[in-house]
């Protein structure tokens, strides 16, 4: 027995040292104390105030010790759960878990690659699409659709991903009531709001307005979350030099600020609400005043933001697979590729936005099957190399010997399949074999895998008479929210 032994360890991706996390810390907790944040809201108020908060008109500052009480109140070992409720994402120890775009007015159509509003069907495409994908755990709305009333989206998009897979759902909501009803709708797909509670399958993306604005609509939507018992992500969007400082570390620590609120404000107004620690900092195109999502800057301040999260036991929340090409391109897939790899080696819990093109303005259904690729890729090199006495194979080199050939080997024959990446999309053929085929480029054959998945894949969704009364409940809630 050899004390202390690891047969296999993972990669890993750090950017600053634990002194520097702690650094971070405490820059939020200045932030907080000393600069505040801007909220309305008169029940989070009166909570804020009652709790030992500096309270004046619409400033609040927060002292450190309200901040730490409520990290301490703050659930860790949080566990996501599939529509029939398998634990499928267990979101500890840096344990990363992949998820499709969303939120954007184009979609790239998944048959032909054309540029258009977002629709409902893109919606259901994307996330049947996503249903497919060994590699993609988690699914969002897939845009924003356009063909139904802006005031009741999320309610007709849910029921689209109900039809459709049977993967946890993350989603934005446009507004409170909104978030509510459809978390109405979940509670009567898990049995009840308990169930719902004791085994999420919902996660709601409540964003502040960075920097350091909590709107009443976001709060509102906050409390919703905190009344159902779903874990949440308050995410703000720090784009550098605009809403955010020009440093990195700056962003970094305006970030963790936002984040420690929100973490704070749920605790108040019910303590042991799931949440996450959260960052999505933007860099900026100095020429044209635009955000880009592929950026070397998003990789190193996600990165920080996990060391943070992970030294205080928390969730994180990543943004991966995206790509500001226009196109599924050479520039796609290296942008995709490198997110998708750091974020991982950073141990990055939940990661977002697998299928965004064009700087997030269009889902592409293509682009979700390269990152399904990519990242079939990274878990491989996330998997490390096994060193035992098995896998050193001083034996069955002995064995075979000097000229020999492991190949007919009884040691190959059990472990090739585990130690070899085995693609879906890239060719590693030889080169007449491609000829034969036809020359395909990779985009090319990213979007026949689409078609053949569209036009082959049959989910399994909600039982009919519970996809009935969905859809009976998304009535009602449009006409309610549109009064």
């Amino acid at each position: 027995m050899q004390p202390n032994y690891a047969t296999r360890i993972s990669p890993d991706f750090r950017v600053v040292t634990d002194s520097q996390v702690e650094e971070f810390i405490q820059a939020a907790f200045l932030i907080l104390e000393r600069t505040g944040v801007k909220i309305t809201h008169p029940e989070a108020l009166s909570l804020l105030a009652e709790a030992g908060a500096d309270v004046r008109g619409d400033r609040v500052r927060v002292p450190r010790w309200m901040v730490q009480k409520a990290l301490e109140t703050t659930p860790r070992g949080l566990v996501l759960y599939s529509r029939d409720g398998r634990p499928v994402m267990p979101l500890t120890n840096g344990r990363s878990y992949y998820g499709t775009s969303t939120a954007s007015p184009n979609n790239l159509d998944a048959l032909t690659g054309e540029r258009r509003p977002t629709t409902l069907q893109d919606i259901a495409r994307g996330a049947l699409v996503a249903d497919a994908l060994p590699n993609i755990d988690f699914v969002m709305p897939f845009g924003t659709a356009q063909d139904v009333p802006a005031k009741a989206g999320e309610v007709h998009e849910f029921v689209a991903l109900m039809e459709t897979t049977a993967k946890p759902v993350v989603f934005c909501g446009y507004s409170a009531k909104g978030v509510a009803k459809v978390l109405e709708m979940a509670a009567a797909v898990a049995g009840g709001r308990e169930e719902l509670k004791r085994r999420p399958f919902v996660v709601p993306y409540p964003e502040p307005i960075t920097p350091l604005h909590f709107p009443d609509e976001v709060v509102s939507r906050m409390f919703v979350c905190c009344d159902f018992g779903v874990p949440q992500i308050n995410s703000g969007a720090q784009l550098m030099t605009q809403t955010a400082p020009a440093t990195l570390a700056g962003c970094v620590a305006l970030a963790t600020a936002e984040s420690f609120f929100a973490i704070t404000l749920n605790q108040l107004r019910k303590p042991g609400s799931p949440c996450f620690l959260t960052t999505s900092v933007g860099a900026v195109n100095h020429k044209t005043g635009s955000d880009c999502l592929a950026s070397p800057e998003f990789c190193l301040t996600i990165a920080a933001q996990s060391q943070i999260a992970r030294r205080l036991g928390l969730p994180t929340w990543g943004l991966a697979g995206a790509t500001d090409s226009k196109a599924l391109d050479a520039q796609a897939g290296a942008e995709a590729a490198i997110g998708i790899l750091t974020q991982a080696l950073a141990g990055v819990n939940v990661i977002h936005d697998v299928g965004y093109v064009d700087s997030g303005l269009s889902c592409s259904a293509a682009m979700m099957v390269l990152g399904d690729e990519l990242i079939s890729w990274t878990r491989h090199v996330m998997n490390g190399i096994e060193v035992s006495a098995e896998t050193l194979a001083a034996e069955v080199i002995d064995q075979v010997g000097p000229g020999g050939n492991f190949l007919a080997h009884k040691h190959s024959i059990a472990h090739f399949r585990r130690e070899s990446w085995f693609p879906n999309v890239f060719r590693k053929d030889q080169h007449d074999s491609w000829v034969n085929d036809g020359r395909p480029e990779c985009r090319d054959v990213l979007y026949a895998r689409t078609r053949r998945i569209i036009e082959t894949h049959r989910p399994n969704p909600v039982n009919e008479n519970l996809l009935a009364e969905l859809r009976d409940m998304a009535r009602a809630a449009e006409r309610e929210l549109l009064a």
